[in-house]
């Protein structure tokens, strides 16, 4: 039995916000704010996050 992954509901947010206004990352700032949030809480727990930490990586 797997556990779900503690991000999987910002990942899926972050999905469905920007296919409602046809990837324009700026109009989902906010979403993407809850998935950096979580990931900070969640680090490496979370697969979800995978490719937040390694932009995190590049920006320190």
């Amino acid at each position: 039995m797997s556990t779900k992954d503690p991000c999987q509901t910002q990942a899926c947010e972050i999905q469905k916000c920007l296919q409602a206004h046809r990837y324009q990352e700026s109009k989902c700032q906010q979403v993407i704010h809850e998935m950096h949030k979580c990931c900070k809480i969640h680090g490496k727990k979370s697969v979800c996050c995978s490719g937040f930490l390694k932009e995190q990586e590049k920006k320190s």
